[in-house]
């Protein structure tokens, strides 16, 4: 394992103005996208689309890598360049989703474990050969009646940390999500309460399984109230509270936090992680991974159509640049009319 290698992997990847594009939506999650613009979900319009996305003009300013999925780092251009070539040649880090997915918790209804780990250090091998440099493995924490148990929290970090020190010994950058969902009915405080035992539950079993925190990027949800909740919250309010989480919670040896969006919509992503940063400065670097929340207006311009390529990139770009801005606390609301 080089440290050092690790360290500046991670560094890059939440370097100042820049964030991730998470573009590793599995086979099924890219259909339901695809649904929305009534397009058929082949393996040549996955492609194209990515291709939409991560050859945009001007993006690399503001995103630092890509989340791909198997598929897609085995993908090439129209040109015939490898996805993880092309990224990396213009300055993006090409990174890949190594987890299978949150399957039930035997003996725990309602609770997720995710799979995956049985092969990954062979897969893992593999990917770093074709180019792939940091790796994403999510956990699934659900808040309901009675849920989550300690059992499944502690489960799932265990599996997070075991990831994480099988990608180190890669010489990979681990992405360690944490994702406590904001489905359901629970208020901001109790998101507070789950998102604080989670995260110590997470560096426990980072530290027991001798993971080097310096070369990690910690992916967390932001503190919100759950979508059927009676109780809305202000942007200020979200902001403070997972603010104060993480300032309770990750030590600062970590070299940054890129957050998931987790349903929030692109406007709601971005004015949160502006409110964050206009509170600093931390002792992590806060940026963004979002996978939606950066795609969604790309998605709907693009239509699938080649008359909608220009108009899909330009829209990615916009959405890039506004958190990029807004990782550094400079974006304001008016710029969201702005032309790109």
């Amino acid at each position: 394992m080089n440290t050092a290698e690790l360290n500046a992997t991670a560094r890059a990847m939440v370097a100042k103005n820049r964030g991730i594009l998470a573009a590793d939506e599995s086979t099924s999650t890219i259909k339901k996208r695809f649904d929305t613009i009534k397009l058929e979900s082949t393996e040549e319009n996955r492609r194209s689309y990515r291709e939409m996305l991560f050859t945009a003009p001007g993006a690399a300013e503001y995103i630092s890598g890509v989340i791909m999925y198997d598929e897609t780092l085995r993908q090439k251009t129209k040109d015939g360049v490898p996805f993880a070539t092309y990224l990396t040649q213009h300055g993006m880090l090409p990174g890949i989703k190594v987890d299978m997915g949150a399957k039930p918790l035997a003996g725990f209804p309602g609770e997720t474990i995710t799979e995956g780990l049985d092969g990954l250090r062979e897969r893992l091998a593999e990917y770093y050969k074709i180019g792939a440099r940091f790796a994403k493995w999510r956990a699934v924490i659900d808040i309901g009646s009675g849920i989550p148990t300690s059992y499944a929290i502690d489960a799932n970090a265990e599996a997070l940390a075991r990831y994480a020190a099988l990608c180190q010994e890669a010489g990979i950058v681990p992405i360690v999500e944490p994702e406590v969902l904001m489905d359901g009915a629970h208020t901001l405080e109790r998101c507070e309460e789950v998102t604080n035992v989670v995260l110590e539950s997470v560096f426990d079993h980072l530290f027991a399984a001798r993971v080097v925190l310096e070369g990690i990027v910690l992916k967390p949800n932001m503190v919100v109230p759950g979508k059927k909740s009676a109780q809305k919250s202000s942007p200020e309010q979200v902001a403070e509270a997972t603010v104060r989480t993480l300032k309770r919670r990750v030590p600062s040896a970590v070299p940054g936090i890129a957050f998931l969006s987790g349903g929030q919509s692109p406007l709601e992503a971005t004015q949160h992680l502006n409110l964050m940063n206009a509170a600093g400065p931390f002792p992590w670097a806060l940026t963004f991974s979002y996978g939606r929340a950066l795609q969604e207006n790309a998605l709907s311009a693009w239509g699938g159509k080649p008359a909608g390529y220009t108009g899909g990139q330009k829209a990615l770009f916009l959405r890039a640049k506004l958190n990029g801005l807004a990782a550094v606390g400079a974006y304001k609301g008016s710029m969201e009319n702005s032309a790109a």
